[in-house]
């Protein structure tokens, strides 16, 4: 079972359950074609976030495997929301989980979804007790490729083909870390 003690400060960050209140912060980013190119849907009309966004404001405790946990990025300084995290719990006989994560375009390259997703990670390696933890992505999307790369997430398959989305065939990368190579990371 996992209830985060929110909010989870980082440097410059606020991690927190979503409201409803978040509706045209994250339709901000979820209605952009280039935010969306490389996930299964589409950019999102503002009902469709709306209703993606219920399901998020529902998931800020994760209970039992099947379920994700939804966490809204903030800026600390501004209180701007400019992402979203999620943490699926997969199986808790194997202690799986996977993560996902989606931020706001103007925010790349500042090293805060980096600082956001480590935080998720140790979520799911210290307080879920999980031992092995992947994140999956799509093969042309090398900015969520080098940023599991940077949270020390090994690559453990290109698998080719293997999917078609949005009506193309697309590769898809998965990486993977263990709970021994967190607690190595953490220490360093």
């Amino acid at each position: 079972m996992l209830r985060p003690d929110y909010p989870i400060t980082t440097e410059r960050l606020l991690l927190r359950p979503f409201k409803l209140e978040d509706l045209d912060a994250l339709n901000s980013f979820q209605s952009r074609a280039d935010v969306a190119r490389y996930l299964y849907w589409g950019p999102r009309s503002r009902a469709e976030s709306a209703a993606a966004l219920a399901k998020r404001v529902h998931s800020s405790t994760l209970t039992q495997e099947g379920q994700f946990l939804a966490v809204a990025v903030e800026l600390a300084e501004t209180g701007q929301l400019i992402g979203d995290l999620n943490l699926e719990y997969l199986s808790s006989e194997h202690r799986q989980g996977e993560i996902g994560f989606v931020f706001h375009p103007d925010h790349h390259g500042r090293g805060l979804a980096l600082e956001a997703t480590r935080e998720l990670l140790r979520l799911g390696f210290e307080d879920l007790g999980l031992h092995r933890v992947v994140g999956r992505c799509d093969g042309r999307n090398s900015a969520s490729s080098a940023l599991m790369e940077r949270l020390g997430m090994r690559k453990e398959a290109h698998l080719k083909e293997n999917e078609i989305v949005k009506g193309e065939w697309t590769d898809e990368l998965v990486y993977a870390m263990l709970e021994d190579e967190w607690k190595e990371s953490a220490a360093g």
